[in-house]
């Protein structure tokens, strides 16, 4: 067990400990004061949770959707699926709990599914201090659609083939303690005991560039991966340090773990994941009537520091820097511009193995969304446009608000690109567009 692993380890057990002896104290100064005579004692499972209260809420969904480009690869649907989505929260006098999960059938896949999404503890110790403990969906950053420093698994298949926006955040099983403070920065620790990998692309349902082929590949080559699952050998450690100084929202950020998508090969052809470290800043304010935000962070390729293999990612420099406005009524835009930056460049070029990336990646993007109807109807539409790679994704929808409980939508993602081997260039036989009806309860 690693240094960051003991660290984390001691830290929520000795906050998990503050919890249950503070619950525990309660509950005996109860009994102190209780009317109950000798031996009538609530048991200790009663005297822990009470009598929990609950509330059941989710939907049911069905969404369609079909490519528009023939692909030799991949099958014509591009999702299919009816979804049930549970979402259970109860709560006592010391914690909150809360499960929620999707049943669905994929017809793509030819098979039903369960996706456990939510199952964790939250609690509150003290008034400084907040837990999470379980399977939670995490976020932080200033990015739209853009990840420096939020180091958490998404769903990039979800988020490709025409699913809800949410499915792009995968669930991370680990712990989140909470440190509130006036005075200092307030502390961010998420602690993963096992790694959480992105659900990235395979080609079980997404045609992709093979880089070992030279082609564009799919089903007829799935990607297979070395993940490191080792509990709390393999794990994953995030920090975050925040705080509000005259308006200005400030944060620090630090990430060990791996890379979430492969960022690398064995001399076999199996995808890596090899060691990671991030380190970041954020800076978020009101500019004139709307909000801007920069963003930076260094990716620290632990596993070749020189650049040198050509088998793993080199380390880079991430920046992002946006501004949002609604610029008419019911009319926001945004904007951003992020940029990729490759260290020991020089190195890279020495053994490409294959077509060669620029040393800077370039990528603008442009989110408008119009609200219209007393706000039932969104039209949205957001883009990205990379300068570097001649390439471009499109993801224009189109939601309807019909009662307070159903919901008609309509979207698509569209690529293209001047090359078969750029990040959008290589979904171009993706593109898809895709339907949904949803009712919540």
């Amino acid at each position: 067990m690693n240094r960051r692993t003991w660290m984390a380890a001691v830290i929520l057990g000795y906050v998990t400990w503050i919890g249950c002896s503070i619950v525990l104290a309660q509950e005996q100064e109860n009994a102190s004061v209780s009317t109950q005579g000798p031996g009538e004692q609530r048991p200790f499972w009663e005297a822990l949770f009470g009598e929990l209260e609950y509330d059941v809420h989710g939907f049911y969904e069905l969404r369609a959707g079909w490519r528009t480009r023939k692909d030799p690869y991949e099958k014509d649907m591009s999702v299919m699926e009816n979804r049930l989505q549970v979402d259970i929260t109860s709560f006592t006098d010391w914690a909150d709990f809360k499960v929620k999960g999707d049943f669905f059938g994929d017809l793509v896949l030819e098979q039903g599914a369960f996706d456990l999404r939510e199952a964790n503890l939250f609690t509150r110790p003290t008034d400084y201090l907040d837990l999470k403990i379980g399977r939670q969906i995490l976020t932080w950053g200033t990015g739209d659609l853009i990840f420096i420093n939020d180091l958490f698994p998404k769903d990039w298949q979800s988020f490709f083939i025409g699913r809800d926006t949410e499915y792009l955040k995968a669930p991370s099983d680990a712990g989140k303690l909470s440190y509130f403070n006036d005075d200092l920065m307030n502390v961010d620790i998420v602690y993963t005991p096992r790694f959480d990998s992105d659900r990235h692309i395979t080609g079980e349902r997404i045609s992709y560039w093979n880089g070992n082929l030279g082609r564009i590949a799919g089903q007829d080559a799935i990607v297979h991966t070395d993940k490191p699952d080792r509990w709390f050998q393999d794990d994953e450690f995030a920090v975050r340090l925040y705080k509000n100084i005259e308006n200005v929202e400030v944060a620090f950020y630090g990430y060990w773990g791996f890379w979430k998508s492969p960022g690398g090969q064995t001399a076999g052809g199996s995808a890596l994941f090899p060691d990671l470290n991030v380190y970041g800043a954020s800076l978020r304010s009101a500019i004139g009537k709307g909000v801007g935000n920069v963003e930076v962070g260094y990716y620290e390729s632990a596993d070749d520091r020189s650049g040198k293999n050509p088998l793993i990612n080199n380390s880079e420099i991430r920046f992002l820097v946006g501004y949002t406005q609604e610029v008419a009524k019911d009319f926001t835009a945004a904007v951003q511009y992020y940029l990729e930056y490759m260290m020991d460049y020089s190195q890279y070029k020495d053994n490409p193995g294959g077509p060669a990336r620029d040393r800077d990646r370039h990528l603008t993007t442009l989110r408008l969304t119009k609200l219209l109807m007393n706000q039932n109807l969104r039209l949205s539409l957001f883009t990205y446009y990379s300068h570097s790679d001649e390439d471009v994704y499109l993801r224009p929808n189109l939601n309807y608000k019909a009662t307070d409980n159903l919901a008609l939508e309509l979207g698509a993602n569209v690529f293209f690109g001047d090359e078969p081997h750029t990040f959008f260039g290589q979904l171009e036989n993706n593109t898809n567009i895709y339907t949904a009806v949803r009712y919540s309860f």
